[in-house]
């Protein structure tokens, strides 16, 4: 199922990609050209966070503020156990690395009660945050990177509860041909209660398009990423330059007042088979091995 899905997302994609098809006629060169050898990445190795940039609102950069962001047990968690009160201490944990056309996948599971003083709407909610600023770019007081999310959000146990929505903190995308400028849409997805392990992807082509995979099954697409709109304060003006289409940037996960686990964060690096047709879809077929 998760082949067959990612073949039809990829055509999607092509038809919105400016890039060009190789233009090698030699059969035995394209025929090496093509050979996939780009291996998974794991962006979170088990064991520590050495990899990663933290930035929590009204703190400087790569302060762990209260121990938010730990590794237990192999897992990469977020706690509140050193907080009083969240008072909108919003934060980030970013992957040292910008990437551009990636495949990203993601466990994660909503353990545990929310921290005192977190906002209703954060109740079992966090995300993942695609092409996003540099976190060095980011002012001490600022709640969230300029960036697309892919929401994660848990089920109360009763209400149905989409996740793998989009939010838009600072952007826009397009959608159906249009430019979508409200904060967030909601995902097809079926809704997860209590602690379960829930796999989330994300294929992201450049400035191109970007799907949200949920279990093997996609839930929502997007075209066109850019910078624009509100829904994050305060900011830079020299970084956020509306109308900027977003082709690369970090990949953060948040913490956003309720405890969550994640036991895998990897990443396929599409990069270098950006500029043919054939190659994307040996990697993408790769990936679905």
């Amino acid at each position: 199922m998760l082949k067959n899905n990612l073949i039809l997302l990829l055509t999607v994609a092509v038809l919105m990609n400016a890039c060009n098809p190789s233009t090698n006629s030699d059969a035995k060169e394209n025929q090496e050209e093509n050979e996939i050898t780009g291996e998974w990445i794991q962006l979170f190795n088990g064991k520590d966070l050495d990899d990663w940039q933290i930035k929590i609102s009204k703190h400087e950069l790569n302060d762990n503020f209260a121990n938010t962001f730990r590794v237990e047990d192999g897992l990469m968690k977020v706690r509140y156990d050193g907080y009083d009160q969240f008072d909108k201490q919003y934060g980030h944990i970013f992957y040292k690395n910008p990437f551009s056309y990636y495949f990203l996948r993601v466990e994660y599971r909503f353990v545990g009660e929310q921290a005192a003083g977190g906002e209703g709407w954060a109740t079992r909610n966090s995300g993942a945050m695609l092409h996003s600023q540099d976190p060095a770019t980011m002012m001490v007081d600022q709640d969230f990177p300029i960036s697309v999310e892919g929401q994660m959000l848990g089920g109360d146990g009763e209400n149905p509860r989409p996740t793998s929505n989009l939010c838009t903190p600072g952007t826009h995308v397009v959608i159906d041909g249009e430019l979508f400028t409200p904060h967030c849409v909601t995902s097809s997805s079926k809704t997860y209660h209590g602690e379960q392990w829930v796999t989330a992807e994300f294929l992201v082509l450049g400035d191109s398009v970007v799907h949200h995979i949920l279990e093997g099954e996609k839930v929502l697409t997007y075209f066109s990423p850019q910078i624009g709109g509100d829904n994050v304060n305060p900011f830079d003006p020299d970084v956020k330059k509306d109308g900027q289409l977003l082709k690369s940037g970090y990949i953060s996960l948040q913490s956003e007042s309720h405890p969550i686990d994640f036991r895998k964060v990897e990443l396929f690096d599409l990069a270098p088979y950006a500029e043919s047709k054939e190659k994307l879809q040996k990697a993408i077929d790769k990936i679905s091995e």
